[in-house]
């Protein structure tokens, strides 16, 4: 009786976990167990980074595809994976793009390390590591009997190689207008400058921008009538490619605008212009580097119209509520970057600056033997004033006693 209890113990515990594994390639032999570090595997290729985890031992925990997130972001879909049943075991993977590397929290960082430079020379050369962790979220309850699934990965990259890679990438963005002719579909690009000629782009070296240096950005239009004006809405940066980023700076919206931002044109012609001082973000206060990626809210206005859609700011005249009504696209959002800034480790204090900008003291010949001449005349009084106290006491001599015949009386 014993033993069938045990046998049939085990046939009803094998069918359990056959039913919890049912519909995906696992074996209850093998996977029947909570995850290890070996469950995941990291690919750093040279456009995305690959994650594929073991999804059976996450099965077998209690958990589905659903709970795996990255660094958190359980929320967002963008940043869970997908199951893959093709292969044996099943797994679910996660794609990170380099163009978008912090676009789910993860992290870059910036460090020093002896490797071969762009001519094959053995030097230091920067190194960004890419880091960031799966889990699953936690229970809203005190306490829970299921365990929680951490996987670490990262990825080490030479900088210029990520700098070159993703250095400002600029999304187009298709728009459809309306008028009395029909239908067109114009496109819009957000591209970044060295100067306010516009002619170079902008041109990020290994080591990163320095802060407050200018960028002119310009929201450009292809395939537009004449009759048709670019109008950007508002502008901000955000520390990750996505523009829905819950961390973000405004560089300017309605009447608001940063003090280091100049908007040169917007609304007048089929490009808008404008130009900002790159800064980095707090959040990355620990590392070397600080990524930025612009992002411009634009529509297309018919070129009476734009004026319309204008904010009326300071002390400009009312519009009146009997002008007609403004006819314009839709809205489109384009996004450019990253831009890469540094931040200098050792800053100049004011003292030093001072130092440096003041002319240095320099001394001619004359002024040179003139020093030189008090000083051996102040050394030689010196010596004289000690051989004459020398030679004057060499000449004293205590008084002698006189000779005569000594008084009783004063005994």
């Amino acid at each position: 009786m014993e033993r069938l209890c045990v046998i049939l113990l085990l046939v009803s515990k094998t069918f359990i976990v056959n039913a919890q594994f049912n519909g995906f390639n696992c074996d209850a032999n093998f996977h029947s167990r909570f995850p290890a570090e070996r469950d995941i595997s990291v690919y750093c290729g040279v456009q995305t980074i690959t994650l594929k985890i073991n999804f059976c031992p996450v099965l077998f925990s209690g958990y589905t595809d659903t709970d795996l997130a990255l660094n958190g972001r359980h929320g967002d879909a963008h940043c869970r994976g997908f199951i893959n049943n093709n292969t044996f075991p099943t797994v679910v993977l996660f794609s990170i793009s380099l163009s978008t590397l912090e676009a789910c929290g993860n992290s870059l960082v910036v460090s020093m390390a002896q490797g071969p430079n762009a001519y094959g020379n053995l030097s230091l050369v920067q190194i960004g590591n890419i880091a960031g962790y799966i889990d699953t979220p936690d229970p809203p309850t005190v306490i829970s009997y299921l365990p929680g699934l951490l996987y670490k990965f990262s990825c080490s990259y030479p900088l210029e190689y990520l700098v070159n890679n993703t250095q400002l990438a600029s999304s187009a963005a298709a728009i459809s207008v309306k008028d009395s002719n029909g239908t067109f579909v114009s496109t819009l690009n957000l591209l970044l400058y060295n100067d306010s000629t516009y002619v170079h782009h902008l041109a990020i070296p290994v080591s990163g921008l320095t802060l407050k240096t200018r960028v002119f950005a310009a929201v450009k239009a292809t395939n537009l009538d004449r009759r048709w004006n670019v109008l950007m809405d508002y502008c901000y940066t955000t520390p990750s490619g996505n523009p829905n980023d819950e961390l973000r700076y405004d560089l300017f919206f309605g009447c608001d605008k940063d003090p280091q931002t100049t908007v040169f044109e917007n609304g007048k012609s089929q490009m808008g212009r404008f130009s900002f001082e790159v800064f980095r973000f707090v959040k990355h206060k620990n590392q070397k580097m600080s990524t930025v990626f612009l992002h411009c809210v634009t529509k297309l206005c018919r070129s009476d119209d734009c004026p319309l859609l204008l904010p009326i700011c300071g002390k400009r005249k009312k519009r009146n509520v009997s002008e007609r009504t403004a006819v314009a696209s839709d809205n489109a959002i384009m996004t450019a970057g990253p831009i890469i800034t540094r931040s200098d480790e050792t800053p100049t204090n004011n003292s030093q600056l001072a130092q440096l900008n003041s002319p240095p003291f320099k001394m001619n010949s004359v002024t040179s033997a003139l020093i030189s001449a008090i000083a051996i005349l102040a050394v030689m009084s010196i010596c004289f004033f000690i051989l004459s106290l020398s030679l004057l006491r060499g000449k004293y001599t205590p008084p002698t006693p006189l000779s005569g015949t000594h008084n009783p009386a004063f005994s």
